[in-house]
């Protein structure tokens, strides 16, 4: 796969697929963390002569303009982190965009508006989804793929524009790549595993194929209830997949065989409902043992005494890939789970990696320095389906 070192950008007009899809409330940006990353690699390549193109998706608009799903806030963000002017095109591949290319000089960056603005970038259809690939390769001279956090999409900036343009990977691209090696080819070990968040059916696949990988897998999160009641445990009011018990029975059957440590919560914090995460207001969680939730609670977050557990299972280790926060995070009374897996890998000497998604916002809004972490990833899907051994069409088309 080749960087941007090996290619000439000086006076060129280099395409940049980056991730940017930040979180809106109105109008403002409420976690900058993907802009900040992809600023390195921009910056690169504006020191080196280039006229940078920068192109991102945001939110799920229905392929046509959607105000909610706009970039201009991401604009004079990446503005302000990079200390320069970035020219905004109100559109994808037409009269704005076309316009402000044009007006580029070297060493000068625009961003185009919102890519699924454009039906063509997320179409099945091949050859509905090469033509707007088409148009997005008219506007430069080069590809360059950052956005890791979209490589597992097959759409058209992602996966067919590279096909028409000399490519090459982006610094954050080239560093999430070497790092998920850590996690799947060389690594050292005890290796442990965190995984959190709501659903099991979203980690099934990376469940699957960690059992061949990991000496140690820890649960948290809503996902637990399923697996406490694949144990045979009552679990209340909890977040439930009943279809995915015996999907769950046969993981603890197969880790069981194979020595590998499954870790489940043996206490939790639970209360008679969800809490309200708009107003923050006072939730009066209770601490029940995990194995015996009463039937009108429902479990929120890890419990103290698993809190303990989880920092014990992971002071030892020497890897360490957490996706996933271990409740409620975003209500107090619900974050200290997920603050105490992140303190824990901050105590233990492993090579850490936050897997993206809501685990490295919670890093970030729990106050956590990220520079303490081996590596934070800006890609949680990505991360889950590279670590499931799947092939990821975005760096399939770097590859060549």
């Amino acid at each position: 796969m080749k960087t941007i070192d090996d290619l000439q950008v000086d006076g060129k007009r280099v395409f940049v697929r980056a991730d940017l899809n930040v979180p809106l409330d109105g109008g403002t940006i409420t976690d900058d963390g993907r802009i900040r990353a992809a600023v390195p690699t921009i910056s690169a390549l504006l020191d080196a002569g280039a006229k940078v193109v920068v192109a991102s998706h945001l939110g799920r608009p229905k392929g046509a303009p959607d105000p909610q799903f706009s970039l201009a806030p991401v604009a004079e963000r990446l503005g302000e982190l990079l200390g320069k002017p970035v020219a905004f095109a109100t559109d994808t591949v037409d009269d704005s965009a076309r316009a402000t290319v044009e007006g580029l000089a070297a060493g000068q960056v625009a961003l185009l508006e919102n890519l699924r603005f454009n039906a063509g970038e997320t179409a099945k259809d091949d050859a509905e989804r090469g033509a707007f690939a088409d148009r997005l390769a008219d506007l430069a001279d080069l590809y360059v793929g950052d956005g890791f956090g979209a490589v597992h999409r097959k759409h058209a900036s992602v996966y067919d524009l590279p096909a028409r343009l000399p490519h090459a990977a982006g610094g954050l691209i080239a560093t999430e790549v070497d790092v998920l090696k850590k996690l799947t080819e060389d690594v050292q070990r005890p290796y442990a595993v965190v995984l959190g968040g709501a659903k099991v059916s979203d980690k099934l696949g990376v469940i699957d194929h960690l059992l061949e990988k990991a000496d140690r897998i820890l649960i948290g999160g809503g996902m637990a209830y399923t697996f406490l009641k694949a144990q045979g445990h009552e679990v209340g009011k909890s977040l439930l997949q009943e279809d995915q018990v015996p999907v769950v029975q046969d993981y603890l059957r197969r880790a069981q065989e194979r020595g590998v440590e499954f870790v489940l919560p043996v206490d939790v914090l639970a209360a008679d409902g969800f809490p309200d995460l708009k107003t923050k207001a006072p939730a009066h969680p209770q601490v029940v043992p995990a194995d015996a939730i009463p039937a009108d609670l429902e479990g929120l977050d890890i419990g103290p005494d698993t809190r303990k557990l989880y920092a014990s299972k992971l002071a030892d280790t020497a890897t360490v890939f957490w996706n996933g926060p271990m409740g409620v995070f975003e209500h107090p009374d619900y974050a200290d789970g997920t603050k105490a897996v992140a303190q824990a890998l901050l105590d233990s000497p492993a090579f850490t990696v936050v897997g993206g998604g809501d685990s490295a916002a919670a890093v970030r809004i729990l106050g956590f320095d990220e520079t303490a972490f081996g590596h934070i990833s800006t890609g949680g899907g990505a991360s889950l389906e590279y670590l499931e051994g799947k092939t990821l069409p975005g760096l399939a088309a770097l590859e060549d």
